[in-house]
């Protein structure tokens, strides 16, 4: 009986405290940080137990292995997140007539938000504390962009469609992080590093390419609706996507040369 009394007091707790609607955001993004420490540190664990090479790594190359152990779990997990808010659910769909798509929301979609915020304060803060190990000041521009974006969309229900649509270009991040561990175990030569360089060309083309260029003709159709959003929300729906395609330009363009230069090595 007193295991079931203590049963239903947390779920209780649960349903009236940690997940009501005032404070879905807060418990989200201290959950998000909570599970990038426990990634961190079961990578740890893990790599010690079963990597012979990892004893050898230095230090910040250990930080790293953990670092893009947290990036790729958070990639696949807004990857999926988001590809079902845009593409799947009918939560932003043009059929449902439920006010404009741009003031839409819902428990899910603000938690998923606030996990993405979680993660990406977690991740700034390592950025910052090993600078610039962990990457340089584009890197911490890109974070302040999309925490400032996320937290935005999450805390006022604004614009959070488009916010899902910038957060599908994660999916290049596991190809991206494989492409480092491949590198850092000595793999440069095989022939899964090159077929990760045009898996991560082609990823990188849709994601982050093609899919900012739906994005910006979808805020073009839906301007009458975008336009009704606040000011702040404005700005982060025209300023944060245009900084973001200009970063993302910039990186193709080294994806491409270091692609023609591991192609060059093997004719």
């Amino acid at each position: 009986m007193e295991i079931r009394s203590y049963q239903n007091q947390a779920e209780s707790l649960l349903k009236d405290y940690i997940l009501s609607d005032p404070f879905i955001p807060y418990t989200s993004i201290v959950g998000g940080i909570f599970a990038c420490k426990m990634v961190y540190d079961l990578t740890q664990l893990f790599s010690a137990l079963h990597f012979k090479s990892y004893s050898s790594f230095s230090r910040i190359q250990r930080v790293e292995w953990s670092n893009r152990a947290i990036s790729t779990i958070h990639a696949i997990f807004i990857t999926v997140m988001s590809l079902y808010f845009v593409f799947w659910s009918d939560l932003f769909s043009d059929d449902r007539l439920a006010g404009l798509i741009t003031f839409r929301s819902s428990f899910l979609s603000t938690f998923t938000l606030g996990v993405s915020v979680g993660y990406f304060l977690a991740d700034l803060g390592m950025i910052i504390w090993f600078y610039p190990s962990l990457g340089g000041m584009e890197y911490v521009l890109h974070h302040l962009l999309s925490v400032a974006a996320i937290a935005y969309a999450m805390l006022t229900g604004e614009g959070q469609l488009y916010t899902y649509m910038v957060l599908i270009s994660e999916t290049t991040t596991p190809g991206i992080n494989l492409r480092w561990y491949l590198d850092i175990a000595g793999m440069k030569r095989s022939k899964a590093y090159l077929i990760n360089g045009v898996v991560i060309f082609l990823a990188w083309l849709v994601a982050r390419i093609l899919l900012f260029t739906y994005l910006f003709y979808h805020v073009h159709l839906h301007y009458d609706q975008v336009k009704q959003l606040h000011t702040c929300g404005q700005v982060l729906v025209f300023v944060v996507p245009v900084v973001l395609s200009i970063m993302n330009l910039m990186w193709f363009a080294k994806i491409i040369r270091g692609l023609k230069k591991t192609l060059a090595k093997r004719q």
